[in-house]
């Protein structure tokens, strides 16, 4: 592996932020090919692509995400650790998954494909085009960073566009107008107080708040204030999560649904460490596929952060994890 580490610097190097990902797969098409696959692209729609790498028919597909979240960070690779964006988020994954395939190809196994797919970080539009003009498979290994622990179950998620109108006045006179900003922290309030029952499995519910946006002056009362609700959600709670916003409606309240994925179980292994994650990915778009895995080096708490890093020998233990699920699956011994 120490000699395709200049392929992980390269994809590193290259800016693949939502929406900019076109960048890094034109590049991959050129790069991945070794003469044993077949290359395949699939347009998505929004100028970005999705790709897949294939060594003889694949039955178990390894699949990560091209895009990476905003800001672009550079790499820098010191004692072992490859630190910037997209270290373990998911171009380590590509990497560590390359490499798997390689080795795999090289000792005389086929019936595998690497999947690379657009806009995970934006909605998992990739896969959702995928499915819809792609038969998938039987297993599909989706890497993201788990420590290299094999997911036993992930939150779901549910996003809602919150509106709230006010009247504007002159805020030394607060009793002629009605202040959207006061009624936003009457909801927030009141969502607080909301008991969501803790899951055996997943643990509990959380929401955040982001988009937070009201535009008035400070001497003037706010007329209209927008927000996104994003919540985890469990296995005891993605249905309830939607009958509390429903109360939540108003005549100053307004609330769209944006959609988002349901609490998901994946397969699991003997002889490997297991978890539970809150993060979201696109296995639980990936519904063309009979079983799914969730596995990859480096650790959640440190994507999407200006720390975002993984060890080396993390990247090394994903790629042998990797061949290990491949003959397992295989050879159906688990």
């Amino acid at each position: 592996m120490e000699k395709n580490i200049d392929l992980f610097l390269e994809m590193l190097n290259i800016d693949s932020t939502s929406s900019k990902e076109r960048t890094l797969s034109e590049f991959l098409k050129k790069r991945l090919p070794d003469g044993r696959c077949r290359t395949e692209s699939f347009e998505v729609g929004d100028g970005t692509e999705n790709l897949l790498f294939s060594w003889g028919d694949p039955e178990v597909f390894f699949c990560t995400h091209l895009d990476t979240v905003p800001p672009y960070i550079p790499p820098v690779l010191e004692d072992g650790v490859m630190r910037g964006r997209g270290s373990c988020d998911a171009k380590g994954q590509i990497f560590s998954m390359y490499m798997a395939c390689l080795e795999l190809a090289d000792a005389g196994y086929d019936g595998f494909g690497l999947l690379l797919l657009a806009g995970e970080e934006t909605g998992s539009f990739g896969a959702k085009s995928f499915r819809n003009v792609h038969p998938g498979g039987k297993y599909v290994i989706v890497g993201e960073p788990t420590d290299n622990r094999m997911a036993s179950a992930s939150k779901g998620t549910k996003s809602f566009e919150v509106t709230v109108t006010g009247k504007s006045c002159h805020s030394g006179y607060p009793e002629y107008g009605l202040s959207a900003v006061e009624l936003f922290v009457d909801f927030v309030n009141r969502l607080r107080l909301v008991e969501f029952p803790a899951d055996p499995e997943l643990g509990a519910t959380t929401w955040n708040i982001g988009r937070l946006e009201s535009s008035n002056p400070q001497n003037v009362l706010s007329s209209r204030l927008s927000f996104r609700l994003y919540f985890r959600t469990t296995f005891a709670t993605d249905g309830m999560v939607g009958e509390v916003m429903d109360s939540f409606r108003s005549s100053f309240v307004d609330i769209v649904p944006f959609g988002g994925d349901t609490p998901s179980r994946y397969l699991t292994l003997n002889g490997f460490e297991t978890t539970v994650v809150a993060f979201g990915s696109d296995a639980p778009q990936l519904s063309n596929f009979e079983n799914r895995i969730l596995c990859g080096p480096g650790s959640i708490l440190v994507a999407h952060t200006p720390s975002e890093h993984v060890f080396m020998e993390d990247i090394s233990k994903a790629v042998e994890n990797y061949v290990r699920m491949y003959r397992m699956l295989k050879s159906r011994k688990y």
